[in-house]
């Protein structure tokens, strides 16, 4: 039974490491669609401005929105990527990081957990500048 046994477990292994790739894959093609149309939408975002530069900011900031939110689910898959290849990337410092530490060895900024309110509004680098984006527009 030893042979029968050992063949099991390469093939569960095998099967496993199939799944994990194809899950891999699976998020990276995710994160270039978002990439992608976070593009299109800073062209679309241009087109309009470039239409109406004294127009209706509220629109640009539609715009910063769902950018924001894009890159926000972006960071999170990105973690996700790092996570199955086994480590994770310091936000400060983008140092590599084993999945088992939550502190960075390099800088000591805390790594997030996609689990976890980390990828919040609150916690996310993105949204503090799009408040004062438009600013001067505004007055």
């Amino acid at each position: 039974m030893g042979i029968v046994d050992k063949f099991n477990d390469v093939s569960r292994t095998a099967s496993e490491k199939a799944k994990n790739m194809s899950e891999l894959s699976n998020l990276k093609r995710k994160i270039m669609y978002e990439e992608e149309r976070i593009g299109e939408i800073f062209a679309e975002m241009g087109k309009t401005y470039y239409k109406n530069p004294k127009g209706d900011v509220s629109v640009l900031n539609n715009f910063c929105k769902d950018i924001d939110d894009r890159r926000r689910r972006i960071r999170k898959m990105r973690f996700e990527v790092n996570d199955m290849r086994g480590y994770k990337q310091c936000p400060k410092c983008n140092a590599e990081v084993n999945v088992k530490f939550q502190f960075c060895g390099v800088c000591g900024a805390r790594i997030p957990n996609p689990d976890d309110n980390d990828f919040s509004d609150d916690m996310d680098f993105f949204t503090s500048t799009n408040a004062d984006f438009f600013k001067d527009e505004q007055k």
